[in-house]
């Protein structure tokens, strides 16, 4: 094999090697816009999930309201006992709520997933 041959050989080489190159930076450019997409859409929805579930719960504040209400005016109850019905309702829904929670979110995380929940819980919780 001669120099001119060679010089050819090593010519074509750098060529792919320099597209194969500009193709990756296309692809980390396109998975970087994603990533940013992705992060607007997931705020997005965190915004719009605590909007509703404190909308929720304004309704909840409010239905129970009405019902203490209606179990003082239908039933003539005293309002230690409708509080304590409504308050044993509520524990026992928020003990089934938290039981299946539990059991749904139960599973084998993946390291990573685990040390970045344990950071995020310390920072949170103020501690080193």
């Amino acid at each position: 094999m001669n120099e001119a041959q060679r010089s050819k050989g090593l010519g074509a080489a750098a060529r792919v090697t320099a597209l194969a190159g500009s193709v990756m930076d296309l692809h980390v450019r396109i998975a970087l816009q994603e990533v940013d997409r992705e992060k607007r859409r997931i705020i997005s929805g965190g915004i719009f999930l605590a909007m509703g579930g404190t909308l929720m719960l304004m309704a909840l504040l409010a239905s129970e309201g009405a019902f203490f209400l209606w179990t003082q005016d239908a039933f003539d109850w005293s309002p230690i006992y409708s509080l304590s019905i409504i308050t044993l309702t509520n524990l026992f829904l928020a003990g089934l709520s938290l039981r299946i929670g539990g059991q749904l979110t139960k599973g084998p995380y993946l390291r990573e997933t685990m040390e970045g929940l344990s950071k995020t819980t310390k920072a949170v919780l103020g501690q080193s």
